[in-house]
């Protein structure tokens, strides 16, 4: 089969399609054919060695851990699936023709399989991180670098639960934020100042590592109240650095229920071929995202 593979840590060139064995599900897995692979900002950071001293990897090593297909194999223990379903899930090296999921859903089939394949790790993070920074109904979150994936599932996820959300993203997404019912406002210079307008923070969360920790911490009056999953400093200012995966079979379960309710749409920006994986995480990096950017098989 063919998978996308990298022998050494650095920038998207060290990805490369190249051929490799078939995985095989084992006991408490399924095996996809991938119709589609989500990428997630972790995917690059795995490939540049930044969480080699948390979570090493060998390498060679294979990228991405979203995808959406038919299965093929079922593995020993597996009740409830069958070959032939079509799921959505979280597994390994899942930028491939053929990928291993540990965790699963049924496809809804309201949804595309480029849609279902960009909503494992956005929804699961989402959920973790409102739950670890303790928001409840009627308090205001704050969230900065709001307008891709993760922000895109937290502000819904927020407005379902009675949360109120303040969300920070570039000029071009503001009309984007407020249709998730977020009160949206620019970053950059003022943009503290412009989120005391909109109201009192009880608990933020940093999406996009631009270096705001101190800002947030600020806002909330409570360190313990601020969260990020992008940067790795956020301890040295007493708040907390997200990185461990949670529940993600009960993550799944939730998606799908508010998926079923419309409580959740998350946009694909942009597919892209599984030979152009590197493209994808060069656009990736350079931010700005409205929703989603997947790989289609």
């Amino acid at each position: 089969m063919k998978r996308v593979s990298f022998a050494e840590f650095g920038g998207p060139d060290v990805l490369h399609l190249v051929n490799a064995e078939e995985p095989h599900a084992g006991p408490g897995q399924i095996r996809i054919a991938v119709r589609a692979a989500g990428v997630n900002p972790v995917d690059w950071r795995i490939r540049e060695g930044q969480f080699q001293k948390v979570r090493p990897i060998e390498l060679p090593a294979g990228v991405g851990q979203d995808a959406s297909g038919v299965v093929d194999e079922v593995g020993e223990g597996v009740d409830g699936v069958e070959v032939g379903d079509h799921v959505f899930g979280r597994g390994s090296s899942t930028y491939a023709e053929f990928a291993v999921l540990a965790a699963w859903a049924r496809k809804p089939e309201s949804l595309s399989f480029e849609e279902a394949a960009g909503y494992p790790s956005v929804v699961e993070t989402a959920l973790r991180i409102i739950r670890q920074v303790g928001v409840r109904p009627g308090q205001t979150l704050l969230v900065s670098g709001a307008s891709g994936g993760v922000g895109s599932a937290v502000l819904q996820i927020a407005r379902d639960r009675g949360i109120t959300a303040i969300g920070t993203a570039g000029a071009a997404n503001q009309e984007y934020l407020r249709g998730l019912g977020a009160l949206a406002t620019t970053y950059g210079e003022g943009w503290v100042g412009r989120v005391r307008e909109l109201g009192q923070v009880d608990a933020a969360l940093d999406l996009a590592g631009s270096g705001v920790i101190p800002e947030l911490v600020e806002l909330t009056g409570d360190a313990g109240k601020v969260i990020s999953i992008a940067d790795l400093t956020a301890p040295e200012f007493g708040a907390r650095f997200s990185g461990v995966t949670g529940d993600v079979p009960q993550a799944l379960a939730e998606a799908a229920d508010l998926l079923s309710r419309g409580q959740l749409h998350i946009p694909v920006e942009k597919s892209y071929p599984l030979a152009e994986a590197a493209t994808a995480h060069m656009d990736s990096q350079a931010g700005h995202t409205r929703g989603r950017r997947v790989l289609t098989i």
